[in-house]
């Protein structure tokens, strides 16, 4: 049975919404677009970074292991294309 978060990420997806999150420590604002399990069988999901804290340069596409993810939120915000900038 898929986690709560799996099943938020998956609602935002299907809704093209944008969501916010705690990745290891750091705040994320992320587009979801692809979500599914690893090769380890650990839920993922492969989002696009827009903006919020980020070791590297912005924006770019993070790999997200959903067990490391905490205090996510859908925002009625529309997703943002990978090509705005």
């Amino acid at each position: 049975m898929p986690s709560l978060t799996y099943a938020l990420f998956r609602r935002a997806i299907l809704g093209e919404q944008q969501v916010t999150c705690v990745y290891e420590g750091r705040y994320r604002e992320l587009c979801p677009h692809i979500i599914g399990t690893n090769k380890r069988g650990e839920e993922a999901v492969l989002a696009w970074q827009f903006a919020s804290e980020s070791s590297g340069q912005l924006p770019q596409w993070r790999c997200l292991k959903l067990a490391n993810v905490s205090g996510a939120a859908i925002h009625s915000s529309a997703s943002h294309s990978i090509h705005q900038r």
